[in-house]
């Protein structure tokens, strides 16, 4: 295997050839290259806002590539039981990116809603200078809160409200790069549909939080803000929309996109779409982007996606016993020092053959 460095790097370079950015913005996400200095010096191949935010906004670009890491964390934390475990392996990965499956729509979303978040996450914390806490002058007042002693309870906004609006507006700029004009027009359409998918995943479920006020622990007063869902909450909600998502194909008219089969309802702006099969990721094939099974830990009592008769593709398993070390007796010290001895614990593990 490569060197992790050499294998980052090779990443950058392979995923900066496709046109479309969320290949860049992946191969970004690697530490190697976190350094807005960094990226902007591979980014020639970008015009228009996205070059120009590249040299004028720094900062953002490095909250972009933040975003698209917790994007990479969140992708792969929801399929570490799938077959395709959203390896980020520079030779395969590249080749998902080219296939237009319902992987690759929520690559594109959990991508488009980690830049979405993580915008507004730096907002929130005072950490960029074209943003803050979300204006809150002109809005509704909040709705009432379950439980006795808050009918009637005076309210105001107050605290710092997430400003999803900003992050919203800085993801679109960022992740919705225009094809090419031609036979990849449908392609782009459903790309931009994706990525709109996964802001919106982020935009739509803010929640409202609200803190009392009051002598003796009444609630006299209430100062309320807006805070976005947390970050696993919207994978899990893109990974719903994953597993019911629309196979589609382009109407005649080029700019349009209709559902495949009979009396299917046309997907919303939440959906995500696709227009062609999946592999079923069983064996290695660098053709399809896929890495195989093989040698995978799969749970040989679930009847999940992670058990060994789905994960395995019938092939079968074998049990074996491994020996890990883990901390364990750990101590506290004072002051803010805690260690940990090391145990060592044997593990008994169903591996695909």
């Amino acid at each position: 295997m490569l060197p992790r460095s050499r294998t980052q790097l090779g990443l950058f370079f392979i995923l900066l050839c496709p046109a479309n950015i969320i290949g860049l913005w992946w191969a970004v996400g690697s530490p190697l290259v976190m350094d807005p200095n960094s990226i902007c010096r591979k980014t020639k191949r970008l015009a228009g806002k996205q070059a120009e935010l590249c040299q004028l906004e720094p900062e953002i670009v490095q909250e972009v590539a933040k975003g698209t890491k917790l994007g990479v964390r969140e992708c792969q934390y929801q399929f570490r039981f799938r077959r395709w475990n959203c390896t980020s392996h520079s030779k395969y990965f590249g080749k998902i990116l080219q296939q237009d499956i319902r992987e690759t729509a929520f690559v594109y979303a959990i991508t488009a809603a980690g830049v979405s978040h993580a915008i507004t996450q730096a907002c929130s914390m005072g950490e960029l200078l074209q943003c803050g806490c979300e204006l809150t002058r002109s809005r509704a007042p909040p709705s009432p809160t379950a439980g006795p002693g808050t009918e009637g309870t005076a309210w105001e906004w107050g605290g710092c409200g997430d400003d999803v609006q900003f992050g919203y507006e800085k993801s679109q700029q960022f992740m919705d790069a225009k094809s090419k004009k031609g036979k990849n027009d449908i392609r782009a359409l459903i790309d931009l549909h994706n990525n709109e998918a996964g802001r919106l995943a982020v935009r739509s479920y803010m929640r409202t939080e609200c803190k009392c006020h009051g002598l003796s622990g009444s609630c006299t007063l209430r100062t309320c803000w807006r805070k976005m869902p947390h970050f696993r909450e919207v994978g899990d909600r893109l990974l719903e929309r994953f597993n019911g998502a629309f196979k589609v194909m382009g109407g005649n008219d080029g700019k349009t996109l209709i559902p495949v089969g009979d009396n299917i309802k046309p997907p919303d702006k939440q959906d995500l779409i696709y227009s062609a099969d999946s592999p079923d990721f069983c064996s290695a094939n660098r053709k399809t982007g896929s890495l195989g099974t093989r040698g995978r830990v799969c749970n040989s009592t679930a009847m999940d996606t992670s058990g060994c008769d789905l994960l395995c593709c019938g092939r079968g398993h074998r049990d074996e016993t491994v020996v890990l070390e883990e901390n364990c007796l750990c101590r506290f010290h004072w002051c803010c020092v805690v260690q940990c001895r090391k145990c060592s614990v044997r593990q008994e593990l169903s591996l695909c053959i």
